[in-house]
């Protein structure tokens, strides 16, 4: 297997500092800092600036340039590892390895998809919205689900996960689409996670508590 790094993959729009979800929120924070500051002066406006500063962070969309290698699974999102274990894939229903990324509100949102394939299937289900950090928040809140194929015909399961405050999951990725590792397929506003099922026999190259940056973090390896 070759390891290097791949050409950036394309996206359904360009990003190159703001995602694209974000320009109506913050054209709305510029607007509202600026008309306090004229109406009230610096003192009052300060914390709309504030809060223009972020909203430039939270939808603030770096480019990633994904590893390459044909048996990595790479990152679908920024964050922090919760989970490393077996457990049952409820969308395939098999079991499998589930690693999953917890989001904070300071993290890139942009979901990446985490390997080549096809997508196969998506699954949207209606939920709660309980705290993404937990457990079950994967079987209990409002989540989206794509099924994608490798080439060499591995299954993946990756699921988007509404989190405490999140209210707002953005799907891109439909049956039939191709996707690259690292390929920008989706959003989720205000902290969330995503959980990935794999394969029982991939190996793992994170644990509890590693951070990730999507399209770059390599998660495991397929055998």
């Amino acid at each position: 297997m070759c390891i290097g790094m791949a050409p950036q993959a394309k996206t359904p729009w360009p990003h190159p500092l703001i995602a694209r979800e974000g320009w109506g929120h913050l054209a709305l924070a510029v607007a509202l800092a600026l008309l306090v500051t004229w109406l009230a002066g610096w003192l009052w406006a300060l914390p709309f600036w504030a809060f223009l500063v972020f909203v430039l962070q939270f939808f603030r969309d770096p480019a990633r340039q994904a590893p390459v290698g044909d048996k990595l699974v790479i990152a679908p999102a920024d964050g922090r590892i919760v989970a490393v274990e077996k457990t049952e894939d409820p969308w395939l229903k098999r079991e499998a390895l589930k690693i999953s990324v917890f989001m904070n509100v300071f993290n890139v949102h942009s979901n990446r998809s985490p390997v080549t394939g096809e997508v196969k299937q998506q699954w949207y289900h209606g939920g709660a919205f309980v705290n993404a950090v937990l457990d079950k928040a994967s079987v209990e809140n409002e989540r989206n689900a794509i099924w994608i194929k490798t080439p060499a015909g591995v299954d993946i399961t990756c699921v988007q996960v509404a989190g405490l405050i999140a209210r707002r999951i953005l799907c891109y990725a439909k049956p039939g689409d191709s996707l690259q590792p690292g390929q920008r397929y989706g959003f989720i506003r205000f902290g969330s996670r995503v959980d990935v099922y794999l394969p029982t026999d991939a190996r793992p190259r994170v644990a509890l508590g590693d951070k990730t940056r999507a399209g770059e973090t390599v998660l495991a390896e397929l055998v």
